[in-house]
């Protein structure tokens, strides 16, 4: 049977996924107790994005982005995007392996962290796709842009202020205040942009490349 290229590319999402969680049950039977559930977690809630920038492409494709099912599904969305690319900062966990256990922790952070990284890229590039149905190719790539600047923004509000995707709706305004203090003031926190700005440039270069790999091809079969 010969699926659609869409399918087959989900499907080794999934076999990503199933190498990453393959990873954690031999880790967990090396040392007799489980290990990493916050990666399994992160993972999880790294999928949610694709699944909603499915859901809005369907829903986009009979009815208007200013409809209220889609724009709801957007704002979904443009929440839980940051959650897949956060898991590049999962890398921070190496430091509390010990030295017999990195080798094999490396492995599967870097497992995880590879398949987060393709489930935020597949996503962005769904919804990237539909902005250009609308818009210019260079206004565009300033949203998505843009969109990778508040994703890197989201992982340091993340990582360093423990703040979490619900918490848009749950505690707004606490979340709010702890933004506007640091851009009221920023001289007063400096790791602001030593964290934000590496991340904009990794993930921007990493979404630069697989547009590049993936753009062209669509483009010469149509």
């Amino acid at each position: 049977m010969h699926l659609p290229a869409e399918r087959r590319y989900l499907f080794g999402l999934g076999v990503a996924t199933l190498m990453s969680l393959g990873f954690v049950v031999a880790s967990s039977m090396s040392v007799n107790e489980l290990t990493y559930p916050y990666l399994v977690w992160n993972l999880f809630l790294a999928w949610l994005p694709l699944v909603f920038a499915i859901w809005l492409r369907h829903i986009l494709s009979y009815k208007l982005w200013s409809s209220w099912e889609a724009v709801i599904v957007t704002c979904v969305w443009l929440a839980l995007l940051p959650n897949s690319f956060y898991m590049v900062s999962d890398f921070i966990h190496l430091a509390e392996l010990t030295p017999d256990q990195v080798l094999l922790g490396a492995v599967t952070f870097t497992s995880f962290v590879f398949t987060g990284l393709c489930l935020g890229v597949s996503s962005l590039y769904l919804v990237h796709r539909e902005f250009l149905k609308r818009v210019s190719g260079r206004a565009a790539a300033g949203i998505v842009a843009a969109l990778l600047f508040v994703a890197s923004v989201a992982i340091y509000v993340g990582r360093d202020l423990r703040w979490n995707s619900w918490d848009v709706i749950l505690n707004p305004f606490g979340l709010l205040f702890d933004l506007s203090d640091r851009l009221l003031h920023p001289s007063q926190y400096g790791q602001v942009l030593s964290v934000v700005l590496p991340f904009f440039v990794l993930l921007t270069v990493i979404y630069y490349v697989a547009w590049q790999m993936i753009a062209p091809r669509r483009s010469t079969k149509a």
